[in-house]
């Protein structure tokens, strides 16, 4: 029976391995469930870019539902989003602030020169911080964040048409239907 031991723990090992791949491909690694969902969003108070003097805090930005688009110079799937940000989602009426996530305020600055700037505020979270208070590790990641400062929806990954017509409608209209 020893002698079966080594054969019995490969066995149980390509089933462990077996079961973790099945796992991987049968759930959808950007289904990340946040448990701040339906939680007020942290508190923050970050610099506007370019004007380190100014500042916006989650108080300044109470009363109309909002985006808050977690993005980076240095991130490639931002440049792919970017223009959905620019058409599809300022189509949908909401303020769009700008979250710039573990970056240099220089970077960033030339980063949306080069590509266009579609939020109407960017706040700096040079260090991160903030964004370890939201849930946030990595960009892009967007947030829809109703007039009370909960947040009511959480997207990981980059924002495309199909994301703005299958979740980001949706969110909005739930989000109607509750009232102010």
């Amino acid at each position: 029976m020893s002698r079966f031991l080594p054969l019995i723990a490969f066995g149980l090992l390509v089933a462990l391995f077996g079961f973790g791949i099945w796992w991987n491909t049968a759930h959808d690694q950007h289904e990340i469930v946040s448990p701040l969902i339906n939680k007020p969003a942290p508190a923050f108070a970050l610099p506007v870019l370019g004007d380190d003097t100014r500042k916006v805090d989650k108080q300044s930005l109470l009363g109309k539902p909002y985006f808050l688009n977690v993005f980076g110079s240095w991130c490639i799937e931002c440049v792919h989003e970017h223009p959905v940000l620019s058409v599809d989602v300022k189509q949908l009426g909401l303020p769009l602030v700008g979250f710039n996530y573990k970056d240099d305020p220089h970077d960033a600055t030339a980063w949306l020169a080069e590509h266009g700037n579609p939020f109407d505020v960017v706040i700096v979270d040079r260090d991160g911080r903030a964004g370890i208070d939201f849930g946030v590790y990595g960009a892009p990641e967007t947030f829809l964040i109703d007039g009370k400062g909960v947040i009511r929806y959480k997207h990981v990954g980059p924002i495309t048409p199909d994301v703005v017509a299958k979740e980001f409608r949706p969110a909005l209209a739930a989000l109607a239907k509750e009232g102010p």
